[in-house]
């Protein structure tokens, strides 16, 4: 199965940890601020569920959320954290492969998740979720991105981490899908944004705004 990380479910956040130290964990946690009590959350692989934990340390009850990941592994250790007294359901399931109705979440949180994708992949992925997220709600944003000064590394480093990926996850992804391009062209407005690791870790919080452009093009 493509983009699944069944086989390192275990220790995949200490690999994090290896080579970036805390900046990811940091990245997702400067953005849990835009979330409210009583949104409707959509978490779009969430490894191994620790975020779960961070948002109810936010919020101990009132959220409703939402949460999808393809990998069993990765499902079983989020089911185990502690959420609280909010209500989350947990679906395993590649997101492409889910249902939802239009304007169903006033989040969507994806964090590292369209570095898996290619680029017909990640624009589908994108218009999917787009059309799920209600008008003027937040979409919270965690991936790579290049930077002018250390885009030179950055790129070296990208490619080395996804033919280890492509290797032992079977990740489909060649290169980074240009994000900026497809929120940009969706006609989101930046509410927020903070890098981590030199930049080549960006966290945004995205608005979309009321008027939409449901046909995403890059």
């Amino acid at each position: 199965m493509r983009n699944n990380y069944d086989k390192i479910a275990s220790m995949y956040d200490l690999l994090s940890r290896m080579v970036f130290g805390r900046a990811q964990v940091k990245a997702q946690i400067a953005l849990l601020p835009y979330i409210e009590k009583g949104n409707r959350i959509l978490i779009i692989g969430g490894g191994t569920g620790w975020v779960l934990e961070e948002l109810t340390k936010l919020f101990p009850s009132g959220l409703q959320i939402t949460y999808v990941e393809i990998s069993a592994n990765m499902l079983e250790l989020s089911k185990q954290r502690n959420v609280g007294e909010n209500e989350v359901v947990f679906i395993q399931s590649a997101i492409e492969n889910c249902q939802f109705n239009a304007a169903s979440f006033d989040i969507i949180f994806t964090a590292f998740l369209f570095d898996n994708f290619k680029e017909d992949k990640g624009r589908t992925v994108f218009t999917l979720l787009n059309n799920w997220l209600n008008p003027s709600g937040r979409w919270l944003y965690i991936d790579f991105q290049y930077t002018d000064t250390h885009g030179w590394w950055q790129r070296i480093m990208l490619q080395s981490m996804l033919l280890f990926f492509r290797f032992v996850s079977k990740v489909e992804a060649t290169h980074l899908v240009d994000m900026t391009v497809l929120f940009r062209n969706a006609g989101y407005e930046v509410l927020f944004k903070t890098e981590r690791y030199k930049g080549f870790i960006g966290a945004i919080v995205y608005r979309k705004l009321a008027v939409n452009n449901d046909a995403v093009s890059a």
